[in-house]
């Protein structure tokens, strides 16, 4: 714990979450997690109704991505992510499409939110690197429940051993799941996609002539790694087909991805948040 103001610590330097969550292969898997957490129809709801993911989806995808990068490699900042988010998630209640009423914080809620990353972590490595031996699965788990508690997650409301999770996240599966109207979206082939206003200027002037063209390729592209990545099991809950010819395709493309981020340059493989903490603690 952190002595000086009792918050919890953020996983371990040099962790198996400080080696992957940094690394540019994790913007790959995150359409994965995404797709599972709004499966459950009060998530799906609360994105439904107060996301900006329709208006602002680069916005709104950096700011995922940023707040994610600080819970591991934040310090003693990463807690103080974890506050704002919490804080940020009180307003968003409503009612679901089946006529019950949520809120975002409900513990249910927000743990199944944050467990969805377990799952997909491990599965999505099997494709993008070297599948984890058992002790480094155990330890991914005990790092997630370590980012639960940045998160102000109680351990109660978290399974606390792989053997507590996998009855737990079958039964997600298996009474709460659904294709809900935002996994549609998430995985339409021709959504109305803003074109991208991040990056240099060059790039954006770039996107916005070639944007008709590259948008429902870019759309297709995504469905097929929400899909892939996404744990079998998961991926039938929600009623979301794949197909024999998909996997291979998913392998190869596996394959050609593991073959070039290895032979990047640090400053090409991992993120600027990593990036920057993964200096300081050569340091």
């Amino acid at each position: 714990m952190n002595t000086v103001k009792n918050d919890p610590n953020p996983p371990p330097v040099g962790g198996v979450l400080w080696s992957m969550a940094g690394d540019i292969r994790m913007l790959l898997t995150l359409p994965a997690a995404l797709a599972m957490q709004v499966a459950h129809p009060a998530v799906g709801a609360g994105v439904d109704d107060h996301s900006l993911f329709r208006t602002d989806p680069w916005g709104r995808g950096e700011r995922s991505l940023t707040s994610l990068q600080l819970w591991v490699y934040g310090g003693t900042g990463a807690a103080e992510e974890g506050r704002r988010l919490r804080q940020l998630h009180k307003a968003i209640q409503g009612m679901d499409a089946h006529g019950r009423r949520y809120h975002a914080l409900t513990p249910e809620y927000y743990a199944w939110v944050h467990a969805t990353g377990y799952p997909v972590f491990r599965y999505a490595q099997n494709y993008l690197g070297r599948p984890f031996t058992e002790a480094q699965e155990r330890q991914l788990y005990a790092e997630w429940l370590q980012v639960g508690r940045v998160l102000g997650i109680h351990d109660r409301d978290m399974p606390q051993t792989i053997e507590e999770f996998w009855p737990y996240y079958q039964k997600v599966l298996d009474n709460d799941l659904e294709e809900t109207l935002v996994v549609r979206e998430l995985v339409a082939t021709n959504p109305p996609l803003p074109v991208p206003d991040r990056g240099p200027r060059w790039l954006r002037l770039l996107l916005r002539l070639s944007w008709p063209w590259l948008r429902p390729r870019f759309a297709r592209f995504r469905r097929f790694l929400t899909i892939g990545l996404m744990p079998p099991d998961a991926r039938q809950a929600i009623g979301l087909e794949w197909t024999d010819a998909q996997e291979r395709r998913l392998r190869r493309f596996g394959r050609v991805v593991r073959a070039v981020v290895l032979v990047l340059p640090e400053r090409l493989r991992f993120m600027p948040i990593a990036r920057r903490a993964r200096r300081a603690a050569r340091g």
